[in-house]
């Protein structure tokens, strides 16, 4: 028996060990989505019909808005956010680009944002725009950990390296979330997502839930 016959064999009872594990991981994980996002969704949904009709009073326009972003393998998701801008937002984008804080990335931040409106200030600061995906969560397309979900122009521009985000599915947090959000580069974001995607595990992603608690109530780099 030669040493590559030897080596396989070897092999075999360790891939299965990390397969199993892998799966375990898998279906855990999205037994902690469901749970939660189904608490979630029943506790929050008296407030988010408040925020509804504090958003359609103060601004014309809908207060749900939908986008493009990119999930797991590259697949086109649509996105729910309350609406924090004003009408036609998207379209005015490229009229600011010079005043990006992300100047030298594919993302477009900027901290004085004229688009927003006052409620959408608020509501983007704590996070509160974000609620609608949860159910998201619900229907698989997002879960709860995992590299944001970037705009379809956004994916376009990515390198080899940043296309590494797409083979997990995406969440609504992450560690640059509870890092800084919008005050981390977009490079280091990068960096840390593909770092998430090495490390990933149930433990990890509870840790992540838990810190996104007061990430979200300090508001920092939320803009």
């Amino acid at each position: 028996m030669n040493t590559l016959e030897v080596t396989q064999i070897q092999l075999q009872p360790l891939h299965r060990k990390l397969l199993r594990r892998a799966q375990a991981y898998e279906v855990s994980k999205r037994g902690l989505d469901i749970a939660v996002a189904v608490v979630a969704l029943t506790v929050l949904a008296p407030f988010l019909l408040v925020i509804f009709t504090i958003v359609r009073l103060t601004s014309p326009g809908k207060a749900l808005y939908w986008q493009e972003r990119v999930g797991l393998n590259g697949r086109i998701i649509k996105f729910p956010k309350i609406r924090s801008m004003v009408q036609d937002a998207d379209h005015l984008v490229d009229t600011l680009k010079e005043a990006n804080d992300h100047s030298d990335s594919v993302t477009f931040k900027m901290k004085k944002d004229p688009r927003i409106t006052p409620i959408g200030r608020f509501i983007r600061k704590f996070s509160i725009d974000e609620l609608p995906q949860l159910w998201l969560v619900l229907t698989g397309d997002l879960s709860l950990v995992g590299p944001r979900p970037a705009l379809v122009r956004e994916v376009e521009q990515y390198n080899y390296l940043e296309k590494q985000r797409l083979l997990v599915k995406p969440g609504l947090t992450c560690i640059w979330q509870v890092s800084g959000r919008g005050d981390i580069a977009f490079k280091k974001q990068v960096l840390m997502d593909l770092q998430y995607i090495k490390d990933r595990s149930l433990i990890t992603d509870i840790k992540l839930l838990i810190l996104t608690v007061p990430a979200v109530f300090t508001g920092r780099g939320a803009y």
